[in-house]
């Protein structure tokens, strides 16, 4: 077993849903500093209600070019069964019937892999960063947790795209994610049904008109949980549900969340409801061209190890979208990982290895930038 599916496996056997990557944490610092490099972890997880920072390693240049960080998330979705990754005609997956948790472990071990090579083979470098975040899964909170200022390098990376490698993420979309939470008026439903106001009836209007799905090319909307009501006898003094929208193009979403607001109070009004809406925090989009330096870097690294590259647009977040807003250029670059999030999550081993060619092309890349 190579070096880096070994550490991939031993990674993925660790739980760390968000909240709880302190293990998984504890070992990747461990690894680092037996490479004889400084890992500072900040005080992002008490911020975060996380019981572990961010961690930022650096290893100074020793040539000149454009330096680099790389970030990786070391949390998973919770897993709802035990951790058991095996190798299997040449596919990493999971036989406890849950996550393997390749998001965003195989990127944690990809990174780590690939600086031991670069400082075991005295690789000319322009400076290398290493960051690892918490609680990505839940809103990408210790990116937004981390103080970018402390980073030396202007482009980075992130490998969180679920796709064949040579796939590179020319843009995010734009997220807003609300609570909505009806009142009524209580009443027993047998004997004074015309005395209650019913939040849920509400709650399913504002929801009826809602346009949700795929609203068009570049914009989605859906409502992802809803609770209300106490008993099946009584009308519903409560409802609540959380919805989001997101799209490529920032205008249409604030004019899709507007929409949505005036469908809630439109459907308040008719059902003689109170509401509450709350925005809640979300996310900025980017957008890179082809021949933008970071994505350039990418391309000239995907050609070096053999792969074409090819550029999409993606529909979910990773910590790029932090980076980007916060005036970095950051990319994500898909490194084979399939079925996230699901008990048939798995990456190959050629995968796993590729991903390695990929960093060291990077690397090279950067310094040949100079």
């Amino acid at each position: 077993m190579s070096e880096v599916v070994s550490l991939f496996t031993e990674l993925a056997a660790l739980r760390s849903p968000p909240g709880e990557e302190r293990e998984v944490a504890d070992r990747v610092t461990a690894y680092l500093r037996d490479l004889a490099l400084e890992v500072d972890e900040d005080d992002a997880g008490s911020r975060i209600a996380s019981n572990a920072g961010n961690l930022l390693t650096r290893i100074e240049p020793t040539a000149e070019g454009v330096p680099l960080f790389f970030c990786a998330h070391l949390d998973t979705v919770p897993p709802d069964g035990p951790l058991e990754p095996v190798v299997e005609d040449g596919i990493v997956r999971n036989a406890g019937g849950t996550i393997l948790g390749a998001d965003n472990k195989a990127a944690v071990a990809v990174m780590l892999e690939g600086v031991r090579r670069v400082l075991s083979e005295g690789r000319p470098h322009a400076g290398i960063e290493l960051l690892f975040t918490p609680k990505e899964e839940v809103g990408l909170l210790g990116a937004a947790a981390f103080d970018a200022g402390r980073l030396q390098a202007r482009v980075g990376y992130v490998y969180d795209q679920a796709a064949p490698i040579g796939e590179v993420i020319l843009g995010a979309p734009h997220a807003q994610a609300m609570q909505v939470r009806f009142h009524g008026r209580a009443s027993h439903s047998g004997m004074y049904p015309e005395e209650g106001r019913s939040a849920i009836a509400a709650a399913a209007r504002a929801i009826a008109d809602f346009r949700l799905g795929r609203v068009d090319e570049e914009t989605t909307a859906n409502v992802g949980k809803i609770h209300g009501g106490t008993a099946g006898n009584i009308v519903p003094e409560w409802c609540t549900f959380l919805a989001e929208a997101r799209s490529q193009d920032e205008t249409k979403l604030a004019d899709l969340v507007q929409e949505m607001l005036e469908a809630v109070t439109f459907a308040a009004e008719l059902g003689e409801c109170e509401v509450e809406t709350e925005l809640k925090k979300s996310y900025r989009g980017y957008r890179f061209r082809q021949d933008d330096l970071p994505v350039r870097l990418a391309s000239d690294a995907l050609r070096q190890s053999g792969r074409e590259p090819t550029f999409a647009l993606s529909g979910g977040a990773a910590d790029a979208n932090v980076f980007n807003d916060r005036g970095l250029e950051c990319v994500n670059l898909a490194n084979g990982m399939a079925n996230i999030h699901t008990p048939d999550e798995q990456i190959s081993v050629d995968d796993l290895e590729g991903m390695i060619d990929v960093t060291l092309a990077l690397v090279d890349a950067a310094r040949n930038a100079a």
